[in-house]
């Protein structure tokens, strides 16, 4: 039976025809739907975990412990699960196991667009790489077969197009995958810096191995066509190569990535006149080629920047300027990204946009759109995490230079607080700083998709869990000024910002509201008072002062000489324009 899949639907179904036991993962765009999907094979024990390095640490366990394993993520994602991965190189696998890195060329959700593909050969693991949705499944099932023959770990490297391209897959039934027997070995698990001397010159021996295996396996392929062109590629820069060049050139297609097939290389080489390489982002495999002698031409036409596609490959090596669709500038409105109607976070950087001498130090999330007009209300955004840990050291470059007149707010969301907020505030309660930490608690993990966290009472899988309290968190950490207010309350909210600036000790503000787009329980509703609701604008009492599009609401928009209006498609009845007009122009109406 075919279906059509994504190439993230395909990597989870091949983790269930492999006989995967555990896959543990860390929501992260463009690989969030990897473990979403393995959750509905309910043979495997599918987990969030709170970030990436424990959800690789739960997978390395497990595959310890006998079972095949798999830990999913983002690109950057792996920097996080980067300390336990290259000691994991050093010290291989029991069950197999694979790492999906899911980078994203182009940027389309991240903050960088770093290629992993690096990460194989500094942590000296194996790396596959699939064009498409049926090599994504099949990387997976042949991955493991690799994983445990040589006993390695498995970098499956993806990338966004790859991820969220759909193609036929071919569906088999799952294999019976007896899992492996734990024996006790200290010399090979526990990484002493003695083992791990002993280990480093046995993972070199083994990186020898799966090189000879690189160059034999059908993983990696020649495509004979016209000897006069000869094209090596990987990933989905396959499909973009063959878009252009169809049957007239001759491609080695590479899927086995690191070690890659040298000899095979040279081979290929050695039998065109001309040889390219096309590869997204770094010349990762130029350089390896190059390394070895052979004359090839890469990045001096393909460029290293941003995600490419079979238009910028045919304008960069046949000089070939493809005709597309023209579009009307005239006619096209910007619509950059803003937080939704309703957003429970529009409060809190409205009355915070208002204040001086502040600095917001911002975090990875939805809110990360409170630096956006009107609100413009941060000044940093670095990684997960970082918002709390750079604006106490904001903060401590302002003490020592005598700068007193300037409060750092740092602002994370409930699941980043847990993947890697917890340690910041406590280096802030440890090192007596004074900066002030809001977490923004909108009761799920939301510029990912709505996944669960710790803080949610659920887990992947359904079950009903433990509720980690934010408050009894911060307790235990030592805060002693401890605030959590609804974020659309603006008096409420303003209350708290004022108070946290008149203390010079830890502050932690949680501003607790569900995502407006959460499908919420009756407990929420009833809890929350979600009932729906909507703002209107009378017109006639609208004195057309504009103050109301400063909350920047999507459903507010104005009109000379109408004054506001307000989109009763998109308005929810949050009320923060509500209560900023100085008019009463804006009423409230509904249930």
């Amino acid at each position: 039976m075919k279906r059509l899949l994504t190439g993230n639907e395909a990597v989870a179904r091949g983790a269930y025809e492999a006989g995967v036991t555990l896959a543990s993962a860390y929501p992260g765009t463009p690989s969030t739907e990897i473990l979403e999907n393995v959750a509905n094979y309910k043979e495997i024990y599918s987990e969030w975990a709170p970030n990436e390095k424990v959800a690789l640490e739960v997978a390395i366990g497990g595959s310890i412990a006998g079972a095949r394993t798999l830990a999913a993520m983002k690109h950057v994602g792996v920097n996080v699960a980067a300390d336990a991965l290259f000691t994991f190189g050093y010290t291989g696998v029991n069950g197999g196991c694979i790492l999906v890195s899911a980078d994203d060329p182009g940027m389309h959700s991240s903050q960088n667009e770093q290629d992993n593909r690096y990460y194989a050969k500094a942590s000296k693991v194996a790396m596959l790489e699939p064009s498409d949705s049926q090599e994504a499944k099949d990387f997976v099932k042949i991955g493991y077969e690799i994983s445990e023959q040589f006993d390695v770990p498995i970098l499956l490297r993806l990338t966004t197009r790859i991820c969220h391209s759909k193609g036929l897959v071919e569906l088999e039934d799952r294999q019976k995958v007896e899992m492996k027997e734990y024996k006790k070995n200290i010399p090979k698990y526990v990484a002493t810096p003695a083992n791990g001397r002993k280990l480093h010159v046995i993972v070199e021996d083994k990186l020898k191995k799966l090189e000879e295996y690189s160059n034999n396996t059908p993983l990696n392929r020649i495509e004979w066509n016209d000897k006069k062109i000869g094209i090596i590629t990987s990933g989905v820069t396959y499909q973009y190569s063959k878009d252009v060049f169809g049957d007239n050139v001759s491609y080695l297609k590479l899927g086995f990535t690191f070690p890659l097939p040298m000899k095979k290389i040279e081979e290929f080489a050695n039998q065109v006149e001309t040889l390219y390489i096309i590869e997204e982002l770094e010349p990762y495999l130029e350089t390896e080629i190059k390394a070895k002698g052979i004359k090839v031409i890469g990045k001096e036409l393909i460029p290293n920047v941003g995600e490419l596609n079979p238009d910028i490959i045919a304008e960069a090596i046949l000089g070939e300027k493809r005709e597309v669709i023209e579009k009307n500038e005239e006619k096209i409105v910007g619509r950059p990204p803003t937080m939704c109607a309703g957003c429970p976070h529009r409060g809190l950087f409205y009355e915070l946009s208002r204040k001086k001498n502040v600095v917001v130090t911002g975090d990875i999330g939805c809110y990360t759109l409170g630096s956006a007009p009107p609100l413009s209300c941060m000044d940093t955004c670095i990684c997960m995490g970082a918002s709390i840990s750079a604006g106490h050291g904001f903060a401590k470059a302002n003490e020592i230079n005598g700068k007193t007149d300037v409060k750092v707010f740092g602002i994370i969301g409930d699941s980043t607080f847990f993947h890697s907020g917890v340690t910041g505030l406590m280096d802030i309660v440890y090192n007596k700083g004074n900066a002030a930490t809001i977490i923004l608690d909108n009761r799920i993990t939301g510029m990912t998709g709505h996944q669960e966290n710790p803080g949610t009472g659920y887990t992947l899988m359904g079950e009903v869990a433990e509720q980690i309290d934010l408050v009894k968190i911060c307790e235990a950490i030592g805060v002693k000024h401890i605030e959590k207010v609804n974020p659309l309350n603006l008096k409420e909210t303003k209350a708290a910002i004022d108070k946290a600036m008149e203390i010079d000790e830890p502050v932690v503000i949680i501003t607790e509201y569900p995502c407006v787009l959460k499908k919420s329980n009756q407990d929420e509703i009833d809890k929350y008072g979600l009932n729906r609701m909507e703002c209107v604008v009378e017109s006639d009492v609208c004195k057309e002062c504009k103050i109301c599009l400063k909350a920047g609401c999507p459903a507010i928009s104005f009109e000379k000489g109408t004054g506001a209006i307000i989109d009763d498609t998109m308005c929810v009845g949050c009320d923060v324009c509500l209560q900023i007009c100085p008019f009463d122009a804006i009423k409230k109406v509904g249930e």
